[in-house]
């Protein structure tokens, strides 16, 4: 057979030249049909369409949502599912000894005997919930809680696992959910950020500004790391009276509308300049809604912010009342941190050795002060609008680590939940084996949890894409379904 036989007859039409120009002509007029479509919108094409010069204007979702704002309280370190939310019963029957087939060594080490829950569980409000006594606030607010106990992720580690909770990947440089929201719907305020992240007054939590970064969208939808202890920092330039100060804004102001004029689409420019202008706005928006001043002593004492016996539960208390402060000036995403970086369980709920001894320092610091902002929320009538999220990266093991009195990593089934816009109250949705280990019924991994999010913003997790290096990326991967059966 000689090589003008061993092509095919797809390929001899090509090295026919009328051929070659009729199908090259037809591509290309496909190509250009398809550039004429995507640029009026015709083809369907999720993404948001953002004005440069204002990113943070208010855009509408894909369908109504049944939230318009969303308070994120992130417990770092991995509670403990069986000291909290996922009572078993048969761990106390079990008590100190061995499981059968059960893992010889876990993350950090040989795997020990069974450990009964650190804590004593009982019956909550009307729907007789078993919650630990280790968090009596928030245990009196079940009824109007909808509980995940089938959550899995996709790592072990504290890092990776940060990561796959806030952005969907377990890897760095993926947008973070907050940051999706705002380049989905923008914010109702135009003079605070869209996103603010408050960290825990204790440090920032493991990956640091990788739960609250913006990844490859947009730099403008990163979250802003404020707090009531450390609002934004650099407002004010030293020693410039607001005078000199506006007025240098006002030339800067005509100087950037004449360059702006003379480069028309300079997106990146336009860009630039409304994050400049929001700087501005910021100066006078930041500093109000940080002053707690104006806070009655009732609130304060409500909160626990009036502490004077636990420094880091009054100021995680007051940075809750900053959080509501946020949700009431329209902020669209509020990321609150509970617990900071890896420092052997002292820093956050990362309980290896001495669990108990370190839950009841991190639960006084949580409980009472997140239990009052979402109490607050409902009083004020803004829990109908706001979606309250209490989520960790991971779970812990049924077994003591050997030689130990804490718990290891476990990936495999851990509870997270939901309460406020949208949600069915007092639900309890999945559920791990009898021992705590594995979700087995309704399993969920987090990108399900992530989608049912969107879904209460009004946000079809499948549609709100970003093209990224000729792929169109999305939170939830190629996955994610929403879990109905919490939605009211």
């Amino acid at each position: 057979m000689n090589q003008a036989e061993r092509i095919s007859a797809a390929g001899r039409q090509f090295l026919d030249r009328r051929q070659f120009l009729s199908q090259a002509a037809n591509g290309l007029g496909a190509i250009a049909l398809t550039s004429l479509l995507a640029s009026e919108d015709l083809l369907g094409n999720p993404r948001p369409v953002i004005n440069p010069s204002r990113p943070f204007e208010p855009r509408l979702p894909h369908f109504p949502p049944r939230a318009r704002n969303v308070v994120v309280i992130f417990c770092a370190g991995a509670v403990s599912q069986l000291e909290t939310w996922d009572y078993k019963p048969k761990l106390i029957e079990w008590d100190d000894q061995p499981l059968p087939g059960g893992p010889a060594v876990t993350f950090q080490g040989p795997a020990g005997n069974l450990a009964r829950p650190q804590y004593s569980f009982r019956q909550q409000g009307e729907t007789g919930k078993w919650v630990s006594d280790l968090i009596p606030h928030l245990a009196g607010l079940t009824d109007d809680i909808a509980f995940i106990h089938s959550l899995t992720s996709n790592s072990n580690t504290h890092g990776p696992a940060e990561n796959f909770l806030s952005t969907g990947f377990v890897l760095d440089g993926f947008p973070s959910l907050g940051a999706w929201t705002t380049y989905a719907l923008g914010s109702e305020n135009q003079n605070l950020p869209a996103y603010v992240a408050i960290p825990d007054p204790r440090g920032v939590p493991q990956n640091g500004s990788n739960n609250w970064g913006p990844g490859f969208l947009p730099a403008a939808f990163q979250g802003t790391p404020l707090s009531a202890r450390d609002p934004v920092r650099h407002l004010s330039p030293p020693g410039v009276s607001p005078e000199t100060d506006q007025a240098a804004r006002t030339l800067l102001q005509r100087m950037n509308a004449r360059h702006l004029e003379q480069h028309p689409g300079d997106g990146k420019l336009a860009g630039r300049i409304a994050s400049y202008e929001l700087a501005a706005r910021m100066q006078l928006s930041v500093p109000q809604v940080t002053n707690l001043e104006s806070e009655p002593e009732h609130i304060l004492k409500m909160y626990g912010a009036d502490d004077t016996q636990n420094p880091h539960k009054a100021a995680f208390a007051r940075n809750c009342i900053l959080a509501r402060r946020l949700v009431e000036q329209g902020v669209r995403f509020v990321q609150l941190f509970n617990g900071a970086y890896a420092s052997a369980g002292k820093l956050n709920w990362d309980g290896h050795s001495e669990l108990k001894e370190q839950y009841d320092v991190h639960a006084e610091i949580l409980d009472q002060p997140a239990a009052a902002l979402i109490r607050d929320l409902k009083q004020r009538g803004l829990l109908e609008d706001t979606l309250v999220v209490w989520c960790t990266e991971f779970g812990r093991m049924p077994f003591f680590q050997k030689g130990a009195k804490g718990r290891d990593h476990n990936p495999d089934g851990f509870t997270c939940w939901l309460t406020g816009a949208g949600i069915k109250p007092g639900v309890s949705h999945g559920e791990t084996d009898e021992l705590g280990q594995k979700a087995v019924s309704h399993v969920h991994p987090l990108y399900d949890f992530n989608a049912t999010i969107l879904h209460l913003l009004g946000l079809d997790h499948e549609q709100l894409t970003f093209l990224h290096n000729g792929f169109e990326r999305r939170l939830t991967n190629v996955e994610g379904h929403v879990i109905h059966d919490v939605l009211g």
